[in-house]
C-alpha cells in the first residue's frame, strides 16, 4: 500500500528519509531553547487565543492581528476552514495535497477537479478561470504545488483572486512551501490580497517543526478569521507550540541560509536526475517530482532510503516519484545509490 503522505518511517528500516519535505538543517537552535524553556508552561492550559504568537505572526506578515488564525498545523486549518464555511461546490487542482479533497468529502461537498497537464509542466493555465462561476463556493490552490513544486504566476494569481471576489467564492491559497522559493514575496498571493482570500502557512516545513504541529492562516477579512478561530477544539495549539512559533519567527538568518542551500542543492539534484535519464519537473520548492519506468522505490528502500511514491496522487502513476532536497552529503548518497540501481 502506498503511504498517503511522506515521513512514514516507523514501520520501515530507513536511514535516510527523502519522502518528507522538511528543512534538512533541522530545528533552529532558538526553537530548541524555546521548547525546553516552555516546559514550565505545560502545567497550565495554553492561551486558546494564542495572543503573543498572533502578535509575532502579524509583525512577521505585516498585517493586523485580527486577520490571523492559528492551528495545530496547516492541515488542522484546512479542516476548520471547510467545516466553518461548508461549501456545497468546490474546485481543487489535480494532482495536489490530498487533505483538501478529504476535508471537502467529509461535508459531502461536490468537487470539481482541474487536471494539471504534464505537457504544460503541471502549471495552472488561464483556463482555470473558467471554473470560477457563481456556483463555486470555495477554491483551493497551492503554490508551490505539492508534489509538482510548480508556482502559479503572479498575473494569474491576481486574476484568480479578482474573479473569486467578484463571484463571492472563498479562495484558500496554500503557501506552506513558499518560504523555500527565492524571491518568494514576488510570487505570494499577498500581492493580490482581498477579503475572500485565505493564505495558509506552516512552521512544519521551513523550520523543521513537523512534530510540534503549528500552522496559521492570514485572512483578507477579520470576520473570516473570527469564524475560523471559533471553529474546532478550544485548545488547538499547545503552550509549547506557541513558544516555539514565537522563537522560530526570530530566525531570519536561519531562513536565509536555508533558502540559499535548498536552491543550490535542488539545482544539483535536478541536474543529476536528468543525467540518470529521468524526466524531471523543475521545482520552486524543497522537493522534486520526477518520472522513470525503473522500479527505483523498492531498490532504494532495500538500501535504507525512503522516497515518496506518487501513485496515490490523482493523475499520477507509480512511475512518478518525489524526493526532498536534503544536505549535499545526503543528496550525494541518494544519487550514488540510484546510479548503482541503474548501472549496477
Amino acid at each position: 500500500m502506498t503511504d498517503m503522505h511522506g515521513g512514514n518511517v516507523y514501520n520501515k528500516n530507513v536511514q535516510l528519509d527523502f519522502s518528507a519535505n522538511i528543512n534538512p538543517l533541522g530545528i533552529p537552535e532558538g526553537v530548541k531553547k524555546a521548547f525546553v524553556s516552555s516546559l514550565d508552561y505545560c502545567e497550565k492550559y495554553p492561551d486558546h487565543n494564542c495572543t503573543e504568537l498572533k502578535k509575532a505572526i502579524a509583525e512577521h506578515e505585516s498585517c493586523s492581528e485580527n486577520l490571523i488564525c492559528v492551528g495545530n498545523g496547516a492541515a488542522d486549518l484546512i479542516y476548520r476552514i471547510v467545516h466553518t464555511f461548508r461549501p456545497k461546490k468546490a474546485v481543487i487542482v489535480s494532482p495536489t495535497f490530498s487533505e483538501y479533497e478529504k476535508a471537502l468529502c467529509e461535508i459531502g461537498c461536490d468537487i470539481s477537479f482541474y487536471n494539471l497537464n504534464e505537457n504544460n509542466s503541471f502549471d495552472i493555465q488561464n483556463d482555470f478561470l473558467n471554473l470560477i462561476d457563481d456556483d463555486i463556493d470555495m477554491i483551493f490552490i497551492t503554490s508551490p504545488n505539492n508534489p509538482t513544486g510548480r508556482i502559479i504566476s503572479a498575473d494569474l494569481l491576481s486574476c484568480i483572486a479578482d474573479k473569486c471576489l467578484k463571484k463571492g467564492c472563498i479562495l484558500v491559497a496554500d503557501e506552506c512551501f513558499m518560504n523555500f522559493s527565492e524571491n518568494s514575496d514576488r510570487y505570494s498571493i499577498k500581492n493580490a490580497m482581498n477579503e475572500n482570500v485565505i493564505i495558509l502557512k506552516a512552521f512544519t516545513k521551513i523550520y523543521a517543526m513537523a512534530g510540534i504541529r503549528l500552522g496559521y492562516a492570514v485572512c483578507g477579512d477579520k470576520t473570516t478569521a473570527e469564524k475560523i478561530s471559533q471553529n474546532g477544539q478550544y485548545w488547538s495549539v499547545s503552550a509549547v507550540a506557541q513558544q516555539c512559533g514565537i522563537a522560530a519567527l526570530r530566525e531570519k538568518e536561519y531562513v536565509r541560509k536555508s533558502v540559499e542551500m535548498i536552491t543550490a542543492e535542488r539545482r544539483y539534484l535536478e541536474n543529476e536526475l536528468e543525467n540518470l535519464g529521468f524526466k524531471v519537473y523543475h521545482s520552486f520548492a524543497n522537493y522534486i517530482l520526477f518520472r522513470t519506468d525503473i522500479k527505483i522505490y523498492e531498490y532504494l528502500l532495500d538500501k535504507g532510503i525512503l522516497i515518496r511514491k506518487c501513485g496515490n496522487y490523482r493523475e499520477l502513476s507509480d512511475n512518478y516519484y518525489r524526493i526532498a532536497v536534503r544536505t549535499h552529503s545526503e543528496n550525494l548518497e541518494l544519487i550514488s545509490t540510484m546510479e548503482k540501481c541503474i548501472y549496477g
